[in-house]
Protein backbone atom coordinates (compact mmCIF):
# COMPACT_ATOMS: atom_id res chain seq x y z
CA UNK A 1 0.00 0.00 0.00
CA UNK A 2 1.19 3.48 -0.84
CA UNK A 3 2.04 5.43 2.31
CA UNK A 4 0.89 8.70 0.73
CA UNK A 5 -2.52 7.75 -0.71
CA UNK A 6 -3.35 4.20 0.42
CA UNK A 7 -3.55 2.80 -3.13
CA UNK A 8 -2.18 -0.68 -3.79
CA UNK A 9 1.34 -0.59 -5.15
CA UNK A 10 1.81 -2.66 -8.31
CA UNK A 11 5.03 -4.24 -9.52
CA UNK A 12 6.52 -5.85 -12.60
CA UNK A 13 9.85 -7.54 -13.30
CA UNK A 14 11.38 -8.55 -16.60
CA UNK A 15 14.58 -10.08 -17.84
CA UNK A 16 16.85 -7.84 -19.84
CA UNK A 17 19.62 -10.31 -20.68
CA UNK A 18 19.29 -13.54 -22.71
CA UNK A 19 19.35 -16.92 -20.91
CA UNK A 20 22.93 -17.68 -22.02
CA UNK A 21 24.23 -14.48 -20.39
CA UNK A 22 25.95 -14.56 -17.02
CA UNK A 23 23.78 -11.49 -16.21
CA UNK A 24 20.49 -13.33 -16.83
CA UNK A 25 19.55 -13.13 -13.14
CA UNK A 26 19.90 -9.33 -13.12
CA UNK A 27 16.46 -8.10 -14.06
CA UNK A 28 14.62 -4.82 -14.24
CA UNK A 29 11.97 -4.27 -11.60
CA UNK A 30 9.34 -1.57 -11.37
CA UNK A 31 6.95 -0.63 -8.57
CA UNK A 32 4.34 2.10 -8.93
CA UNK A 33 1.35 3.73 -7.33
CA UNK A 34 -1.59 4.35 -9.67
CA UNK A 35 -3.00 6.98 -7.34
CA UNK A 36 0.11 9.14 -6.98
CA UNK A 37 1.44 8.40 -10.48
CA UNK A 38 4.90 7.73 -9.03
CA UNK A 39 7.13 4.81 -9.97
CA UNK A 40 10.56 3.43 -9.17
CA UNK A 41 12.73 1.21 -11.30
CA UNK A 42 15.83 -0.70 -10.31
CA UNK A 43 17.93 -3.74 -11.07
CA UNK A 44 16.68 -6.73 -9.09
CA UNK A 45 17.90 -10.28 -8.64
CA UNK A 46 15.59 -13.01 -9.93
CA UNK A 47 16.84 -16.61 -9.73
CA UNK A 48 17.49 -18.25 -13.08
CA UNK A 49 14.86 -20.95 -12.47
CA UNK A 50 12.06 -18.48 -11.73
CA UNK A 51 9.86 -17.89 -14.76
CA UNK A 52 8.71 -14.31 -15.24
CA UNK A 53 5.50 -13.42 -17.06
CA UNK A 54 6.19 -11.35 -20.18
CA UNK A 55 3.40 -8.77 -20.18
CA UNK A 56 4.52 -7.56 -23.61
CA UNK A 57 4.64 -10.97 -25.32
CA UNK A 58 1.44 -10.49 -27.33
CA UNK A 59 2.42 -7.05 -28.68
CA UNK A 60 3.78 -6.36 -32.16
CA UNK A 61 7.55 -5.76 -32.20
CA UNK A 62 7.26 -2.02 -32.90
CA UNK A 63 4.89 -1.41 -29.98
CA UNK A 64 7.01 -3.56 -27.67
CA UNK A 65 10.17 -1.63 -28.60
CA UNK A 66 8.39 1.69 -28.05
CA UNK A 67 7.28 0.65 -24.56
CA UNK A 68 10.68 -0.78 -23.64
CA UNK A 69 12.26 2.53 -24.68
CA UNK A 70 10.11 4.66 -22.37
CA UNK A 71 9.67 3.79 -18.71
CA UNK A 72 6.66 6.14 -18.25
CA UNK A 73 4.91 4.62 -21.30
CA UNK A 74 5.66 1.09 -20.06
CA UNK A 75 4.27 1.86 -16.59
CA UNK A 76 1.13 3.43 -18.11
CA UNK A 77 0.60 0.36 -20.31
CA UNK A 78 1.10 -2.04 -17.38
CA UNK A 79 -1.17 0.04 -15.15
CA UNK A 80 -4.01 0.11 -17.72
CA UNK A 81 -3.66 -3.63 -18.18
CA UNK A 82 -3.73 -4.28 -14.42
CA UNK A 83 -6.84 -2.09 -14.01
CA UNK A 84 -8.62 -3.97 -16.83
CA UNK A 85 -7.74 -7.33 -15.30
CA UNK A 86 -8.90 -6.21 -11.84
CA UNK A 87 -12.20 -4.75 -13.05
CA UNK A 88 -15.22 -6.94 -12.32
CA UNK A 89 -16.60 -8.62 -15.40
CA UNK A 90 -19.99 -7.31 -16.43
CA UNK A 91 -22.56 -10.00 -16.92
CA UNK A 92 -25.02 -9.50 -19.69
CA UNK A 93 -28.41 -8.56 -18.33
CA UNK A 94 -31.78 -9.73 -19.58
CA UNK A 95 -32.61 -8.70 -23.10
CA UNK A 96 -35.10 -5.85 -23.28
CA UNK A 97 -38.38 -6.70 -24.79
Amino acid sequence: MCAACGTSVRSYQYRYHPPESSLFERCIGFAWCSGCRIFRGSMVYVPRKRVLVDALASLPDDQRERLEGSEPALIEFLDRRARREAAPRRRPGPKPG
